[in-house]
């Protein structure tokens, strides 16, 4: 699925680069492993190959998904519901575990729409700044522009 040198997103942690495609004899058998490293932090994570797919590693969006993001950016009629800052924050963080850019670009509106109305929990806001985090860098690596470019165009919508 991945080469060497090919651009993936990896969820919660965001985009990296294929380093490596490496062999390990792990529980008695040879199993191949992609060696992704995340751009954010430098990380690696080592990512069986067979079941990637599973465990949510895919390519960067395409430039023709971008404006489909930015419209869920903009939707400003939204049903945010009543629950509990942990039961949201639960929900949101599954939204962010599934890898969906889409996902992602739901949690950053419905966070960033219900700071308007109240005081988001500690955690909520670490949870706003990453999934902006992670739309941006994937956004700008799709469109091939600047991180700071995406960040004004989605800072524009919530303003």
């Amino acid at each position: 699925m991945f080469a060497k040198g090919d651009m993936a997103v990896y969820p919660a942690h965001g985009v990296g680069v294929i380093k490596d495609i490496e062999t390990k004899h792990v529980a008695g058998a040879d199993h191949l492993f992609y060696v992704l490293e995340i751009l954010e932090n430098r990380m690696r994570i080592m990512i069986p190959t067979n079941t990637s797919k599973n465990v949510g590693l895919r390519a960067i969006v395409g430039k023709d998904e971008v404006a489909g993001i930015f419209a869920i950016l903009s939707e400003k009629d939204v049903e945010l519901g009543t629950q509990t800052w942990n039961r949201r924050y639960r929900e949101y963080m599954e939204k962010i575990k599934t890898g969906s850019v889409r996902e992602v670009a739901v949690v950053l509106r419905d966070l960033f729409l219900l700071s308007v109305d109240k005081d988001l929990s500690y955690g909520e806001r670490k949870m706003l700044d990453t999934a902006r985090n992670l739309l941006v860098k994937e956004l700008s690596l799709a469109q091939d522009v600047k991180e700071d470019e995406v960040s004004k165009d989605i800072e524009a919508i919530f303003s």
